[in-house]
C-alpha cells in the first residue's frame, strides 16, 4: 500500500502547473459539486463557507443575548437600593452574562471566523474535515440556545461564570442549576477542541504549494497558536466540570474538604483552562489586526518573524498564569512570585506585536476608514487594558484590588478592547467576502464613535469605583458608599455602547438584503481570501510564491480563474482539495471530501439532547439521543471510509498524485494524534487530581482505602499489553497483503480483533475487581473517588475501543478492509494510547502509594 511519501516532489515548478487550456466541462462540473443547496436544505451544508457564516452569525446572537443581560444587570445598579431585580435573579443573570460572553461567544467566534476565512486564505477548497467542523457548529448551537432558555425557567446556574464550589456543591445549590452549567458548557467545549482540532489540520496540510510555513498569512500563524493552546488548555475545564458533576450527582467528594477533598483543586483546574483562555480569545484578535494593518497602510508588516515568535511566546507564558486569579486564595509565597514575574513577561511579547503594528502604520500611508477607527479605538483600549493588567500582576495591589470593580473594569478593557474592536473592524473588513458589498461607512463612523464613548464611559469609571471598595458580584449597594455617581456614568455608557452596536445590526441587516455581486478585493488587499467568492474558494488552487501573492503576482486571480494552477478540475468526481506538506507546502496526496448532508445535524442534536436530558434525569430518553449520536457518527464514517476512484489522479499536466494516504502520510492520522494528546490531557488533569488529594493527607492512602494486590493491576497490564500487540500485528499484516490475500485473510483478522476486544475488556474487569475487592469506597474521601474517576476514564475507553472494533469487523465482512486502511491505523493509535493509559493508572494508583510509603 502506498503512504504518498514517494510521489513528494522536491521542489515546485517555477512555471504555471497547467501551460494547456482547459476543458471547457471541468468548471460547470465543479460549480455543480460545490453548489449550496437550496431553501431549508441549506442546513445539510457542510461547506465551510456555509459553516462559518452559520457560525458568526450564532456567536454574533449570543454576544447581542449576553449584552441585554449587561444591560439589565446596569439598569439594577445605576442608582442604590434598586429594587429591579432580587439577589437570586441577580446571581443568574452575571453567571449567564459572564458564560454566554465567555464560552458562547467570545471562543466560538474566533473559530467561526477562523472556519469562514482560513480555507480561501490558505488557497484550500476547504478544510479537511468539513464534517466535523459542522458537527462543532450544530453542538454548540443547539446546546448553546437550549442552555441559555434556562433563564427563562428559573434553573439558570448562579454560582458565577467561574462555578466555584463550595458554593456550587451539592448542600448549596441543591437544585439543577449548576448541573446545566456543568453538563452543557463541557460538551460545549468539546465542540471548540474539535474545532481546534480542524483548524491545526488544515492549517499545517491544506496551504496551497508553495505557501511555506514563512511565508503563511500571519493569522494563520496566530490560529495555530491559538488552537494548539486550545487542546492543552480546554481538557482541564473539561475534566473540573466531570469531577464537580461526579460530586454533585454520586456525592464524590473531590471538593469536599470535610472528606479529603479541597475546594482549591476546582480553582487550578478551572484557571489552568481560564488564564489561557484570556489570550485564546485576544491572540485571533491580535492576528486579524495583523492582517488588517498592512492593506489599510498599503505595506508589508513590519517584523513579521518576530511577531511569530512573540505569538509563540504568548502561547507558552499564558499557560505559567493560572494562579495569576488565585493571588488570595492562600498560595505559598514560592508559586505567587513565579506567578506574578510570569504575569508581567507576558507583556513583553505582546508590546512587540502592539510596536510591528504601530511601526506598519507609520511606513505606509493610512487610509482612514471604518476599519482603520476601529483599529486604532482597539489600540487605545487594549493598551490601557495592559497597563491594569500590569497593576494587578503586582501583589500587593492585586491583594487590595481582588474581586473589586477594578478588576471587572481591568477584565473588560482587555477583552472587549481586545478582542470586540477588532473583531468589529473585521466584520467591516471582510464583509465583501459574504455578498460583494461592503457596509455603509457613514454609518460605520456613527458607529465607532458610540461605542467607544460608550465603552470607556462605561468601564473607566469601575476602576475609581472599585477602588472606592465595590465588590464585584453585589445587586445593590447603599447611598452612603459613595459609588453612586460612577455607577450612573456606567450605566450611562452600557446604554451608549449598546445604541452603537444596535446601530450596526441595522446596517448590517441592510447590506445582507442587497443584491449579491462578486467581491473585486475593495482594500486592495494582499492576501489568497480575496482571490473569488466561490463556494470552493477558488477554480484552481495557486502556486504561492510570496507572503501576499496579490500584491506580488499581479496576474494569479486570472491565472486561477482560468484554470491555470493545481487541481483545475474535478478528478475524483467529488469534492477535493489537495493535502500538501506541513513545512513546505509540497503536494503529496489528493483529498476527496464528502458532500452535504443532515448526518452532522443529527450527531450533535443527539449529543447535545444526551448530555442536556441527562441535566433534568430523563435519563431513558437521553440515552436514545446518544444512541442516535453514535449511530449518524458510524454512518458518515462509513460512507467517507471508502476506496478512490484511482490510486493516482492528474493534478497538473505533469504531476500524478495519490488519491489517498494511509500512516504518518495522512493528515486523519495525525488529527488522531491530536485527539489523543486531547485525551491524555484530561487524563492528566485526573492524575493532577489524585495527587492533589494525595498530598493533602498524612498517610496514603487514607484510614479506610487500600491498596489492592500486585497481581490484579499487574495481569490487567499484561493483557492490556496483549490486546495491543496484536492489534499492531493484523495492522502490519493487512498493509502488505494484495487484494485476493485480504479476502484469505479476513477471518483471521476478525479472529485477532476479537481476541484483543476480550484482552482490553479482561485487563478492566482485572482493574475493576482488584479495587472492588480491596474495598473501593469513593463516596467516602476524595482519594478513592480519584482512583473511581481515573477507573471511569478507563473504562470509558474500553467501551469506545469495544464500538470501534465493531465497527472495523463491520467494515471487514462488509468487503471494505483494503479501503479502510486507515481507520485501522487510527483504531490502532487508539487502543496502544488506552494501554499507555492503563499502565499509567496502575502506576499512579498501585505503585506509586507503596512507593512513597
Amino acid at each position: 500500500m502506498t503512504d504518498g511519501l514517494h510521489t513528494l516532489p522536491r521542489s515546485l515548478p517555477n512555471a504555471l502547473p497547467n501551460s494547456l487550456p482547459r476543458p471547457e466541462h471541468e468548471l460547470p462540473h465543479l460549480k455543480a459539486l460545490w453548489r449550496t443547496p437550496p431553501g431549508w436544505r441549506f442546513f445539510s451544508s457542510v461547506n465551510n463557507i456555509n459553516i462559518g457564516l452559520l457560525y458568526i452569525g450564532t456567536a454574533l446572537l449570543f454576544f447581542v443575548l449576553a449584552g441585554i443581560l449587561a444591560l439589565l444587570m446596569r439598569a439594577q445598579l445605576a442608582v442604590p437600593g434598586n429594587t429591579l431585580f432580587d439577589a437570586g435573579t441577580y446571581n443568574q443573570l452575571f453567571t449567564m452574562h459572564g458564560t454566554v460572553m465567555m464560552f458562547l461567544f467570545a471562543i466560538p467566534v474566533v473559530e467561526a471566523i477562523a472556519v469562514f476565512l482560513l480555507p480561501g486564505m490558505l488557497g484550500a477548497r476547504d478544510l479537511p474535515f468539513p464534517r466535523l467542523s459542522a458537527y462543532a457548529y450544530w453542538a454548540y448551537a443547539i446546546g448553546g440556545l437550549a442552555f441559555f432558555c434556562t433563564l427563562f425557567f428559573g434553573v439558570a446556574p448562579d454560582g458565577g461564570w467561574f462555578m466555584y464550589p463550595p458554593l456550587t456543591s451539592k448542600e448549596y445549590s441543591p437544585g439543577v442549576n449548576a448541573d446545566f452549567w456543568l453538563l452543557g458548557i463541557g460538551f460545549i467545549e468539546i465542540s471548540a477542541i474539535a474545532g481546534a482540532i480542524e483548524l491545526i489540520i488544515g492549517i499545517l496540510f491544506t496551504r496551497a504549494p508553495g505557501m511555506s510555513l514563512g511565508k503563511m498569512p500571519i493569522y494563520a500563524w496566530t490560529m495555530l497558536v491559538v488552537a494548539f493552546m486550545i487542546v492543552f488548555a480546554f481538557p482541564a475545564v473539561i475534566a473540573g466540570t466531570m469531577l464537580l458533576e461526579l460530586e454533585r450527582a454520586f456525592d464524590w467528594p473531590f471538593f469536599i474538604a470535610e472528606r479529603g477533598g479541597d475546594p482549591i483543586l476546582w480553582q487550578h483546574l478551572f484557571w489552568f483552562f481560564g488564564h489561557p483562555e484570556v489570550y485564546i480569545i485576544f491572540l485571533p484578535a491580535a492576528g486579524m489586526v495583523s492582517m488588517m494593518i498592512p492593506t489599510i497602510a498599503q505595506t508589508p508588516l513590519v517584523g513579521y518573524r518576530t511577531i511569530v515568535v512573540a505569538l509563540l511566546g504568548v502561547g507558552v507564558i499564558s499557560f505559567a498564569l493560572w494562579a495569576h486569579h488565585m493571588f488570595t486564595a492562600g498560595l505559598g509565597p514560592m508559586e505567587l512570585s513565579f506567578v506574578s514575574a510570569a504575569s508581567m513577561a507576558v507583556a513583553v511579547p505582546t508590546a512587540i506585536q502592539v510596536f510591528a503594528w504601530i511601526a506598519t502604520l507609520w511606513r505606509g500611508r493610512v487610509r482612514m476608514s471604518t476599519p482603520t477607527l476601529f483599529l486604532l479605538g482597539f489600540l487605545f483600549i487594549f493598551v490601557l487594558g495592559g497597563l491594569t493588567g500590569v497593576m494587578v500582576a503586582v501583589l500587593p495591589f492585586d491583594w487590595q484590588a481582588h474581586d473589586s470593580y477594578f478588576i471587572v473594569a481591568h477584565l473588560h478593557y482587555v477583552l472587549i478592547g481586545g478582542m470586540v474592536f477588532p473583531m468589529f473592524a473585521a466584520l467591516y473588513y471582510w464583509m465583501p467576502l459574504v455578498n460583494g458589498n461592503m457596509l455603509s461607512e457613514k454609518w460605520g463612523r456613527w458607529i465607532f464613535w458610540l461605542m467607544f464613548i460608550g465603552f470607556n464611559l462605561a468601564f473607566f469609571p469601575m476602576h475609581i469605583s472599585g477602588l472606592l471598595g465595590m465588590p464585584r458580584r453585589v445587586y445593590t449597594y447603599d447611598a452612603e458608599m459613595g459609588w453612586n455617581l460612577w455607577n450612573l456614568l456606567s450605566s450611562v455608557g452600557a446604554f451608549v455602547l449598546a445604541a452603537g452596536i444596535a446601530l450596526f445590526f441595522i446596517d448590517l441587516l441592510r447590506l445582507v438584503r442587497r443584491p449579491a455581486r462578486d467581491n473585486d478585493n475593495p482594500w486592495h488587499a494582499g492576501t489568497l481570501e480575496w482571490l473569488s467568492s466561490e463556494d470552493y474558494s477558488s477554480r484552481s488552487i495557486p502556486h504561492v510564491h510570496s507572503r501576499e501573492p496579490l500584491w506580488h503576482q499581479p496576474g494569479l486571480r486570472e491565472e486561477v480563474e482560468a484554470g491555470r494552477h493545481w487541481l483545475p478540475g474535478v478528478v475524483t468526481g467529488q469534492r477535493e482539495t489537495l493535502i500538501t506538506s506541513p513545512v513546505r507546502a509540497l503536494p503529496m496526496h489528493v483529498q476527496m471530501l464528502p458532500g452535504d448532508g443532515w448526518l452532522p445535524l443529527i450527531a450533535a442534536a443527539g449529543t447535545a439532547g444526551f448530555f442536556l436530558l441527562l441535566t433534568v434525569e430523563q435519563v431513558l430518553v437521553a440515552f436514545a439521543c446518544g444512541i442516535a449520536a453514535i449511530a449518524a457518527v458510524m454512518r458518515w464514517l462509513w460512507e467517507i471510509d471508502r476506496k478512490p476512484p484511482a490510486a493516482m489522479v492528474k493534478i497538473a499536466d505533469d504531476m500524478h498524485l495519490p488519491a489517498t494516504a494511509s500512516g504518518r502520510a495522512s493528515h486523519a492520522w495525525w488529527a488522531t494524534v491530536i485527539m489523543l494528546v486531547v485525551d491524555a490531557t484530561i487524563f492528566a488533569a485526573l492524575v493532577f487530581a489524585n495527587i492533589h488529594v494525595s498530598m493533602l493527607l498524612d498517610v496514603c492512602p487514607p484510614p479506610g482505602a487500600q491498596l489492592p494486590e500486585v497481581a490484579w493491576p499487574l495481569g490487567a497490564c499484561v493483557l492490556l499489553l496483549c490486546g495491543s500487540i496484536a492489534i499492531e500485528g493484523v495492522r502490519r499484516h493487512a498493509r502488505r497483503l494484495t487484494e485476493a490475500e485480504r479476502t484469505a485473510f479476513l477471518p483471521w483478522f476478525c479472529a485477532i480483533v476479537f481476541v484483543a476486544m476480550l484482552a482490553m475488556a479482561g485487563s478492566y474487569a482485572l482493574d475493576l475487581s482488584g479495587q472492588l475487592r480491596a474495598g473501593l469506597t469513593p463516596s467516602e474521601q476524595a482519594w478513592s473517588a480519584t482512583v473511581a474517576a481515573m477507573l471511569g476514564y478507563q473504562g470509558f475507553h474500553v467501551a469506545i475501543l469495544l464500538l470501534v472494533s465493531a465497527y472495523l469487523l463491520a467494515r471487514a465482512w462488509a468487503g471494505h478492509l483494503a479501503a479502510s486502511g486507515r481507520t485501522l491505523d487510527n483504531a490502532a493509535l487508539l487502543w496502544h494510547y488506552t494501554t499507555l493509559q492503563g499502565w499509567a493508572i496502575a502506576f499512579v494508583v498501585n505503585l506509586l502509594p507503596r512507593w512513597m510509603a
